[in-house]
């Protein structure tokens, strides 16, 4: 689960009954933004749940003032904000230097320090570099660093690659140049168009201590998407500001991670003689002849860049400001997005990993599911349904009060767990734990409460420390907690450790990293001085209490620690630096590890504070290799960072039970394939209130499609597994269907996405790219460049309004249920019918899918026959791919690969590859037939006519019973099929 404390916490099933002034009572606490109040201290006892026993803690309650920081204004709301492009005065480039590859040269104030929001840096040194024929770097950095302040101002490149120097630089399109008046600014053109990417011109460069700030003017109705992580719409609106900063937030507009990365698309009407003028969005010309008289040209800019930020777009300029760091910018060249994103990926952040095959099943969760009973009762009435299920999920409920790589020795005890896995991998499916991001430290005045997990990583040196160098003590679910130090060399053997025995107790299949911003319940360390009252209680009423406390300090308590430290910096400004960006908290203290946390190397974390959840992927991923040696580990986490997509999927965080939220899960998603991470889904039918069968029924089917596929709720809603109505037990098996039988297509999508940076989800602009139309279209998506995507999103409906793409250039879209031709026209939405428990599906022409009969569970549906779906262009071609390989190893040795094309009434399989896969091929349809003479052949064979079913109305030829013709298996050599 995604779990804010201003939405939840940890995982009560049952009124925490506590004892105050002997009597009994419930507990509950004021909300975050409560007023401070004393608290009670709870008795130790037991309650019953459906007749079974369990222990709870005694436990006093962290005031609410705890978590409460500083009042302060955004620097963007601030009437009487300093202008630094007023008061400052930029800088002169002199010293210049250039040859073939770039130039450098120093950069020295242009007059007196303006010292807006920090102090400013005399001097600057200049480095641009013509990294490769499709990529600019411009780097921008302090002349003079010493050791002690260089992680400020440098990204080390063990924590973030940066882009190196290929040989193909002298192909490059991009063209750098730069002037002294009235003070340095520069730009980057495209070579070949001329079209000015982004200019400083008349703009000033402010660099400071803690504030850096640089601006470009933009082209009026300009398209930008990315600078995540956030809930918008996929193209950036021109009058946001977006923040950068990893924030633990429960109703998110700027969320868990950190991707300061964007696209920008132009397009361009061409007048027939090769000339070209930029041009806004404007509707395509009706009709399906003549073909687009656009083309667009894409590029990205990546700003590497660890600190906090704010990119603030106005409607002709893009503004960026961060609060340390250095300016290290990419541009990359495309054309495309397709190309962009393949360059952004292979030169900058990394890969995604290819996930296992059974991570494209069905997941299952929810906060709330109270023993392992329970979880056996979900998985068999996931079975009595029909509704396939790959994956059971468990949130904190497990376990032993709330600490990691334990488990609740009455509710979800090991020899029960075992005997649970134990036939749940037996039955080919699997299970996931989530892991919470800090550690519990145990109260040394109880022997009793020992924790071996801490206790070894404080041996270790494996946890932050305060600036004096004592142990940074915040609070989480469990009380005070610790958090691992990513910095430290101790800190990942430590973790690996930790998983490696958990999983001889319980053995997992993957992990689910949360609060990895880093969460924490209180300002600063807040325990320093207070372990001794530990466990203790969040500083907020938890789902499921009820009643109100009458508050009590207990003796010794103190609530000042936590202004002590934030206060030990104060002549640095680090916890409260002087820009304010428009952090979601207010304060960057707040609901957070604060910025002074200190690494054992010195590094404080305000200089890495959005890479502390890319990290802890990094050790899970490293944990897992440990835990399934030679195995791909599975990994969904909340917090990233650019290139986390090296390690691990994500999903959207705690979103509600809203249409919109539906909504906005597509251009979430989206945006995640422009980051490098395709392996995305939200917690389907909403996390946060109350679904019903209407909402459920059509985000189930919409999430049918995405990568990651799991229906999550917290605990003070109602269920809303798929099984709870009829209505959306019909519509999930509809769209399951579907699913299970493209597995081969997504699995292959995968593959092209691991092995070449392509996407998975894409946006109908990025896959159409010459219809302006479409640029801020995000309300359908494409699956691959084959599926169209067309779901209802608003209540009440039975139709959906959606436009299909490239009809003016001659495309053709078949309907995946009837499988005939679409009628549409060209750039107009049509109207589909859509009535509850049917998702549109459209597969575009010139595909041929790959398919399996679909199975319960991914591990049935890969034993089971294979089929092909072709869906002919007006010229009848088509083309395609498979790939093929065990599914789970990290580097597979028997791989197999098959690429189908079609030509002049002709499929050819050409394959290629060892593995031996032995599945038949057991059925071909193809749709846009001009025509059947019923003479079909398979290399040459006439296949019996019972087999062959041609409709010459609708064009739709289909072959089945192919079994016994291909029982040698389906890819056991080449071959041809022919039918005209």
């Amino acid at each position: 689960m995604a779990r804010s404390g201003f939405i939840r916490a940890a995982s009560i099933l049952f009124p925490l009954l506590i004892l105050v002034n002997g009597q009994t009572t419930s507990n509950s606490a004021d909300g975050l933004n409560g007023s401070a109040q004393p608290t009670a201290l709870a008795t130790v006892g037991t309650v019953s749940i459906d007749g079974t026993h369990t222990a709870f803690r005694p436990i006093f309650t962290i005031p609410a003032s705890a978590d409460e920081g500083a009042t302060l204004l955004p620097n963007i709301e601030d009437p009487q904000a300093v202008n630094a492009q007023d008061v400052c005065p930029g800088y002169k480039a002199s010293q210049v230097k250039d040859d073939e590859r770039g130039l450098t040269a120093v950069l020295t104030l242009a007059g007196a320090a303006c010292n807006a929001y920090g102090t400013d840096i005399e001097v600057l040194n200049l480095k641009v570099e013509y990294q490769a024929a499709n990529r600019l770097a411009i780097s921008i950095s302090p002349a003079f660093i010493d050791s002690s302040n260089y992680s400020h101002y440098i990204v080390p490149e063990d924590l973030v690659p940066r882009p190196t120097l290929e040989s193909s630089y002298t192909d490059i399109d991009l063209d750098f140049n730069w002037d002294n008046e009235p003070t340095f600014w520069f730009s980057v053109t495209r070579h070949s168009t001329g079209d000015v990417l982004f200019t400083t011109e008349n703009q000033k460069l402010v660099f400071e201590n803690q504030f850096v700030e640089f601006v470009s003017s933009l082209p009026d109705d300009y398209n930008l998407y990315g600078l995540g992580e956030r809930i918008h719409s996929l193209r950036l609106n021109h009058n946001l500001t977006a923040t950068i900063y990893a924030a633990d937030a429960g109703d998110p507009i700027d969320v868990y991670g950190s991707h300061p990365f964007y696209l920008d698309t132009r397009y361009f009407e061409t007048d027939g003689h090769g000339k070209q003028k930029l041009v806004k969005n404007s509707p395509l010309p009706r009709g399906n002849s003549g073909g687009s008289k656009y083309e667009s040209y894409s590029h990205g800019v990546y700003l590497r860049n660890m600190h906090g930020q704010e990119v603030r777009l106005q409607p002709d300029s893009v503004t960026w400001r961060t609060i340390g760091g250095s300016i290290d910018l990419f541009f990359f060249d495309g054309p495309s997005q397709r190309e962009v994103t393949k360059q952004y990926q292979l030169a900058a952040v990394g890969l995604p990993a290819l996930q296992s095959y059974w991570g494209f099943g069905y997941h299952q969760c929810r906060w709330g599911y109270r023993n392992w009973t329970e979880l056996r009762q979900v998985v068999d009435t996931f079975k009595a349904f029909d509704i396939p299920l790959e994956t059971i999920w468990t949130d904190i409920d497990y376990m032993d009060q709330y600490r990691d790589f334990t488990v609740d020795p009455v509710t979800f005890p090991v020899s029960e767990a075992q005997a649970f896995l134990e036939q749940l991998h037996a039955d080919g499916q699997h299970y996931i734990p989530i892991v919470d991001s800090a550690i519990y430290i145990p109260n040394p005045t109880n022997s009793s409460d020992a924790y071996a997990t801490y206790t070894r990583g404080n041996e270790s040196g494996a946890f932050l420390l305060n600036p004096d160098g004592s142990q940074y003590i915040g609070a989480v679910w469990p009380g005070y907690t610790v958090f691992p130090d990513w910095l430290s060399k101790y800190s990942i053997p430590w973790w690996v450790n930790e998983m490696v025995t958990w999983h001889k107790d319980i053995p997992f299949d993957g992990i689910w990293i949360d609060m990895s911003e880093v969460s924490s319940f209180c300002v600063g360390s807040c325990g320093t001085g207070n372990i001794t009252l530990n466990p203790v209680h969040p500083p907020f009423s938890l789902p499921g209490e009820v009643g109100n406390i009458i508050y009590d300090y207990p003796e010794g308590f103190n609530i000042t620690n936590a202004t002590d430290a934030a206060s030990a910096l104060a002549a640095s400004n680090v916890n409260h630096p002087p820009y304010v960006i428009n952090h979601v908290q207010g304060d960057l203290t707040v609901h957070a590890v604060s910025p002074n946390a200190t690494h054992h190397n010195g590094v404080q974390e305000y200089d890495v504070h959005n890479l502390w959840g890319h990290q802890i992927l990094n050790a899970t991923y490293q944990a897992l290799l440990s835990v399934f040696p030679g195995k791909r580990p599975f990994i969904i986490g909340r917090s990233t960072f650019a290139g986390s997509g090296k390690w691990s999927g994500h999903w959207g965080g705690d979103n509600t039970s809203k249409w919109y939220y539906m909504y906005f899960s597509i251009p979430q998603a989206l945006s995640f394939s422009l980051f490098g991470i395709p392996m995305f889904g939200v917690d389907t039918c909403g996390f946060n209130g109350n679904s019903d069968y209407e909402l459920c029924s059509r985000w189930m089917q919409l999430s049918a499609f995405f990568p990651f596929y799991r229906n999550h709720n917290t605990l003070s809603a109602n269920s809303q597994e798929p099984y709870i109505w009829e209505s959306v037990a019909r519509a999930s098996r509809t769209a399951m269907n579907i699913r299970y039988s493209l597995l081969p297509y997504i699995y292959t999508l995968f593959y092209q996405a691991h092995t070449t940076g392509s996407t998975v989800m894409r946006a109908l602009a990025w896959e159409f790219p010459n219809e302006p139309l479409l640029a801020g279209v995000d309300t359908q998506f494409m699956l691959g460049p084959s599926l169209l995507i067309t779901p209802v999103l608003e209540p009440g409906a039975d139709t959906v309004n959606g436009i299909f793409p490239g009809i003016i250039d001659g495309e053709v879209w078949y309907d995946w249920y009837t499988q005939e031709k679409v009628q549409a026209q060209a750039g107009v939405n049509t109207t589909i019918n859509a009535p509850l428990g049917h998702i549109p599906v459209f597969i575009r022409s010139g595909s041929v899918l790959p398919q399996q009969e679909p199975g319960y569970t991914t591990a049935e549906s890969r034993k089971n026959p294979w089929g092909l779906l072709v869906a002919l262009s007006e010229d009848g071609d088509a083309t395609g791919s498979l790939y093929v390989d065990d599914g789970e190893s990290l580097e597979p040795t028997d791989t197999l690969t098959v690429a189908f094309t079609v030509m002049n009434g002709k499929l050819k399989a050409d394959v290629n590859g060892n593995y031996k896969d032995t599945n038949s091929l057991g059925n071909v349809t193809i749709m846009g037939v001009d025509g059947c003479d019923g003479n079909v052949k398979l290399n040459g064979e006439k296949i019996d006519d019972s087999k062959v079913d041609c409709d010459e109305g609708t064009g739709v030829l289909k072959l089945t019973g192919l079994n016994d013709v291909t029982k040698s298996g389906a890819w056991i050599a080449s071959w041809t099929l022919s039918w005209a």
